[in-house]
């Protein structure tokens, strides 16, 4: 990305940029396509740091490869207004206030007792379902419109069916990517506008090369002791996810549930928690650190779990942005990703299934909770957060029934 004169942002400072994102921090709810609404209402149209079209070339980036897409975009526009320290300083301030409440919940929900506290928790996996539900509904009317898209994401699904776990997961993107490249459908991007930052070549060659060196090297480290296992696992969830927020969930079902460092009912109280707070979904590996049943666990373990799922979408990051302009004006790369993000729908499909719904509906009332849920969120467009009260309610409601 170059920048032209009219489109260079004047400059500012980390603490600038500190308590911009602390605001967004603690306001944006909704999830990340709402998380960019509220990054381009108020730093496009009211703090004016960069242009309409230079800021839909930037999310058009972080769209297009693995990763937290707004939480790469907060990042980026942090180093654009002040560099690596603007960068640094966004990650923090969005990230920080989600990931505090988590831990918390994570450190005292083990304590939880009686009807009520246990009707909330089940409640809590209920929402879960629905949450889950309209993530695939709305991914599969976006990312899979046409019969070709469709038929890849239900291969992705069958796949997994009989392979499941990481391996079936990475089987199914690349296979999905071959698949979209093979149908050649795609057409080179909209130009957006240009937009400067402050990363060289050779910065983003040693990003790439840090990013590939940290994947390959942390599974032969893994053996060594149960830190090491935790950074790999986040580590290589984190460079898998297609699509961001809700796509993490089977990666992550994969890396701590399926080897029995989390169990299900925990991780899905604690995947219906995050809905409920703002700022990224990823915080939710904050809340899986803290409740590992192995030790590192506790704040040691939130802390190690939360850098190794968010690094390598920023490494990511810094090793495309001096490339992104050339190419994404190559329709093999448009077909080959449009194949991949159908997979990704397939792939958050079979998480709805397991472990999701079968781990969180036992009878009729659950489900029929889960569904007043799922109405709320996708026809009445109620806040998650609102609905995750409501969850939490019935919950309770239905264990004193019971």
């Amino acid at each position: 990305m170059t920048a032209s004169p009219d489109d260079t942002p004047a400059a500012g400072t980390p603490g600038e940029v500190f308590g911009a994102f602390l605001k967004l921090g603690l306001t944006s709810f909704g999830g990340p396509i709402a998380h960019l609404g509220y990054f381009r209402d108020e730093l496009v149209t009211r703090r004016r740091w960069l242009s309409d079209p230079a800021y839909a070339d930037l999310v058009a980036l972080c769209q297009f490869m693995p990763g937290p897409a707004s939480s790469q975009v907060g990042f980026a526009l942090g180093m654009m207004r002040a560099g690596w320290g603007g960068a640094l300083a966004a990650f923090v301030a969005f990230t920080l206030p989600s990931a505090l409440i988590l831990l918390i919940f994570a450190l005292t929900a083990a304590s939880v007792s009686g009807p009520v506290g246990l009707g909330a928790l089940h409640g809590l996996k209920i929402v879960a379902v629905a949450i889950v539900a309209q993530a695939v509904w709305g991914m599969a009317r976006s990312l899979c419109p046409d019969r070709a898209r469709a038929t890849i994401a239900v291969g992705a699904v069958a796949l997994l069916a009989f392979l499941p776990g990481a391996v079936g997961m990475i089987g199914a993107i690349v296979l999905g990517a071959g698949a979209g490249l093979m149908l050649g459908r795609g057409s080179a991007g909209p130009v957006g506008g240009p937009i400067a930052m402050p990363v060289t070549k050779r910065q983003a060659g040693l990003a790439l090369a840090a990013f590939a060196v940290l994947l390959l090297g942390l599974p032969l480290l893994a053996g060594l002791s149960q830190g090491w296992a935790v950074l790999d696992s986040f580590y290589r969830a984190g460079a898998l996810v297609f699509g961001g927020g809700h796509v993490v969930l089977p990666l992550l079902q994969a890396e701590v549930v399926a080897p029995g460092w989390v169990s299900p009912d925990q991780f899905l109280a604690g995947y219906g928690a995050a809905q409920a707070v703002p700022g990224p979904l990823f915080t939710f590996a904050a809340y899986l650190g803290a409740v590992l049943g192995p030790e590192p666990n506790g704040v040691l373990g939130a802390t190690l779990a939360l850098l190794a799922l968010f690094l390598p979408g920023f490494l990511l990051l810094i090793g495309v942005l001096p490339f992104w302009g050339g190419f994404r004006a190559r329709p093999q790369a448009q077909s080959a990703m449009q194949g991949a993000n159908a997979a990704v729908v397939g792939i958050l499909g079979a998480a709805l299934y397991s472990p999701v719904f079968t781990s969180a509906i036992g009878d009729m009332r659950d489900f029929a909770l889960a569904l007043a849920c799922f109405v709320a969120l996708v026809v009445w467009k109620a806040a998650p957060w609102r609905v995750v009260l409501l969850a939490a309610v019935g919950g309770i409601a239905l264990t004193l029934l019971a």
